[in-house]
């Protein structure tokens, strides 16, 4: 049985076992060694391990074989799916009294036992500052970030903050060669207008869906972007394009971090 945010009843009482104050709590976190030292060092401690999931059914949608086109529905699926996982991932944190989560993973996984079932997961470490501030966002929500632990160190260090993990999604079919078209180009070094116009639009339609989340936030920019290109089960000619970073707001006027300084070991 869940509660009213989708947080099923055994997480939360693992997750009160963890809040801070508690006698015997302890954190877990998929953060490496370095990236816990890192996080630490930049100010914030974990509190303990947060995911979201959904499996959700993928409706169905045909293109037309001979256009150009976005398929609205799968599109809506799937960042429908996403946002559930994120949210409720979100409420795990809210649960810890966390600031922020770090480290994000957003996965997705189509079951065996259904062809268009999915299961997406986010999964990060909610963690809280040692001196109190203003780090949720606009929305009041803990802060997202799928930056490691050495990128969320230099981004502090270095005056900003991360806001929230924005992202854009659109399913695409891309158009077939017509017959005496595709028979045209062979043994010859061609471009594909009507491809690259498909994927050009579609990767074009992924990006300004990720800024405009940005702009929601009232974020200064996107670090860590990654343009995703995922086949899944749908057939040679639709894609999904995925569009994920993290926005960030400047913490203070200037942003210069100190350099490196070389270290020489001394041997016999």
């Amino acid at each position: 049985m869940s509660t009213p945010q989708g947080i099923p009843q055994d997480a939360l009482n693992r997750l009160s076992h963890m809040r801070p104050g508690q006698q015997g709590s302890l954190f877990t976190s998929d953060l490496s060694v370095n990236e816990f030292l890192l996080v630490r060092e930049a100010g914030f401690r974990p509190l303990g391990l947060v995911l979201g999931s959904s499996i959700y059914h993928v409706g169905f949608q045909l293109g037309r074989w001979n256009r150009n086109q976005e398929l609205e529905v799968l599109s809506q699926a799937m960042y429908h799916a996403r946002e559930l996982a994120m949210t409720r991932m979100e409420a795990e944190a809210e649960v810890l009294g966390a600031d922020g989560i770090v480290g994000v993973r957003l996965e997705i996984d189509f079951k065996q036992f259904g062809n268009d079932l999915a299961e997406f997961i986010a999964v990060g470490t909610a963690v809280k500052a040692d001196e109190p501030g203003q780090w949720r966002n606009n929305t009041g929500k803990p802060f997202t970030s799928d930056l490691s632990g050495q990128d969320f160190w230099t981004l502090i260090q270095s005056g900003y903050a991360p806001l929230g993990m924005v992202m854009g999604t659109c399913v695409y079919h891309v158009a077939h060669q017509r017959f005496w078209q595709a028979i045209g180009n062979i043994g010859q070094n061609v471009e594909i207008p009507q491809f690259t116009e498909a994927l050009y639009d579609a990767r074009e339609l992924a990006m300004s869906r990720m800024q405009a989340e940005a702009e929601q936030l009232a974020a200064e920019g996107i670090v860590g972007v990654q343009l995703l290109s995922l086949p899944h089960n749908w057939g040679g000619h639709t894609t999904e394009f995925f569009a994920i970073g993290t926005a960030i707001r400047p913490l203070r006027e200037d942003h210069t971090i100190a350099k490196p300084q070389l270290v020489l070991p001394l041997t016999d």
